[in-house]
């Protein structure tokens, strides 16, 4: 039996408050100019405001983005696009304050957007950032990860990002520990809809306006980009529709303004303004700002792909041009050009493939064969699905990105077969076990870093209520340390190992991984007939292609 429960002593208002442990705070401090290339609004008062400009963050991001893929790097763009004008408006009113880090708490819970604000703080000149800086994106010596990282970019980065949702919870306790320390700070927390289907992100939504409505919560401000977007397609095609979630913000305790129109930078500004008011207005009311955007906006084609140019969609320097006009033609702050800025930053690109390309004419022709390679997660879907056509009862639980794992061609050949949860790791896993329970074999999909992470408690629960599963953990190599910490997985491929009867794998080639996959179904299946509890088995693998032999 635990203790009995004490009733708390009565608290004098004098004691109710306590300050934290004070230290040095690595932030940088309001930028000292204004933005390079602005955009006006008007305040509330009616005066006229210069801020960083959206389309200039639209252009910066597709110029770095380039200069990331020809290093070899993969790169956001759909979050960016999307969260252009919400971060602009944000970063124009908080740069108001005399100091803004008295007056706030910025906390980017969308890692994938984390690039677009590396482009807005460039334009601003702040932390040290300027176009240049933004040229080393993604490389190794560059502090510009993939997603935002705090012990990287002290200056720059507040709370370190990546896995979705991750960073509301964090935000929460920065605003409860402002209310201890008895001082006037907002905590203003971007997210995007995906983010939202996380667990964690649904504990924060309502613990928010719980502890608020309390008094235990300084002013609070979610801003939501809301475009039924994620990386494999359509929230509502794919998974379930996210809109009476958002409905019942309004019923767990937020004030709820909805925001149609998201890149009309005029509304949307004049919509942070309003939040910001009523959330210091009355810090027992948190407020959100449900903003209605499109991923990919900017583009014709991204803003149509069913992912909304989650991934930069160019592989080719000469394509950067082109793009680019395309986006002069939309942008309000350049008369439909390219600013000079981004078109010498372009000839600098095109320059540098061109003399790449003439370099290697020169050379003479290699007598060696071409090394053929291939990507470990492609011999996975085709064991499963020659598996599930012999009548083996296997299925497949993904939390949306099963087109980056590999498993999409097994949601293709059966999709009765596959259900997708949403971005949501830790119920994957959960899912899986039920299926398991009752006499499926169970595959789950996603990246090694989420799926150990938010999925260990699960798995746990799995082995002790005997109801195996088989994952596929991908995105496990060197070619991911450009995103960042937080998707560092082999640190996540040890935790796993300490985990009672999981086994881990890590395949070396398409073929071994059809291989094992085969016989982890068919010893799943065999021990199951037999009476006996099959044992979880864990495969990670990288994305490079690798050599086949």
């Amino acid at each position: 039996m635990g203790a009995e429960a004490q009733a708390a002593v009565q608290v004098s208002e004098a004691d109710r408050h306590r300050p934290g442990i004070s230290y040095p705070n690595p932030l940088a401090g309001n930028p000292a100019a204004a933005p390079a290339i602005t955009a006006t609004v008007k305040r509330a008062d009616g005066s006229s405001f210069d801020i960083a400009c959206p389309w200039a963050t639209r252009f910066a991001v597709a110029c770095m983005n380039m200069n990331a893929v020809i290093g070899g790097a993969a790169c956001h763009w759909g979050g960016p696009s999307a969260f252009a004008e919400i971060m602009s408006a944000i970063h124009g009113i908080m740069f108001t304050a005399d100091d803004w880090r008295v007056g706030y708490n910025f906390v980017n819970d969308a890692g994938h957007t984390e690039n677009g604000i590396y482009a807005l703080k460039a334009n601003y000149g702040f932390a040290g950032l300027d176009w240049q800086a933004l040229k080393g994106f993604r490389s190794i010596d560059s502090k510009l990860t993939g997603h935002g990282e705090s012990h990287l970019f002290k200056d720059g980065v507040m709370v370190s990002n990546g896995p979705l949702g991750s960073s509301l919870p964090i935000a929460q306790g920065l605003a409860a520990a402002d209310r201890l320390a008895n001082n006037h700070r907002v905590t203003i927390c971007t997210i995007s809809d995906g983010a939202m289907m996380e667990g964690e992100a649904r504990e924060a939504v309502a613990a928010i306006p719980g502890l608020a409505a309390r008094g235990l919560m300084n002013p609070f401000l979610m801003v939501l980009s809301d475009n039924n977007t994620k990386l494999s397609g359509r929230i509502d095609a794919d998974a379930f529709s996210m809109q009476p979630s958002f409905e019942a913000l309004s019923a767990l305790g937020w004030t709820v303004i909805k925001v149609e129109q998201g890149h009309d930078l005029q509304t949307v500004f004049s919509a942070v303004e309003a939040g910001l008011e009523k959330a210091s207005a009355d810090c027992k009311k948190p407020v959100a700002l449900w903003v209605k955007t499109v991923k990919g906006y900017g583009v014709e084609k991204t803003e149509k792909s069913a992912s909304g140019g989650h991934g930069y969609p160019l592989s080719k320097p000469a394509d950067l041009r082109p793009f680019c006009e395309e986006l002069a033609k939309r942008a309000l702050c350049c008369d439909s050009k390219i600013p000079q800025v981004f078109l010498d930053w372009i000839d600098e690109i095109e320059a540098a493939a061109a003399a790449k390309d003439a370099a290697a004419a020169a050379k003479p022709a290699s007598s060696a064969p071409a090394v053929k390679k291939d990507k470990i997660q492609g011999g996975f879907p085709k064991a499963m699905i020659r598996c599930a056509s012999e009548g083996l009862p296997v299925v497949n639980i993904s939390a949306d990105l099963q087109g980056s794992t590999g498993l999409a061609p097994f949601h293709a050949q059966f999709p009765q077969l596959s259900f997708e949860v949403g971005v949501a790791e830790s119920n994957m896993v959960s899912t899986a076990a039920g299926f398991s329970k009752q006499g499926y074999i169970p595959v789950v999909d996603t990246f090694a870093q989420f799926g150990v992470t938010k999925g260990a408690l699960p798995l746990c629960m799995a082995t002790l209520s005997q109801s195996p599963i088989i994952a596929v953990f991908s995105h496990a190599g060197f070619q991911d340390a450009a995103d960042g910490a937080s998707h560092q997985a082999l640190m996540y491929l040890a935790m796993s190992g300490a985990i009672p009867q999981v086994q881990t794998y890590c395949p070396a080639s398409a073929e071994e991984a059809e291989w094992a996959m085969e016989h982890a179904i068919r010893t799943f299946a065999a021990d199951r007939a037999a009476g006996k509890t099959p044992d979880s088995v864990l495969f990670f693998c990288g994305r490079e292609g690798f050599p086949i032999s």
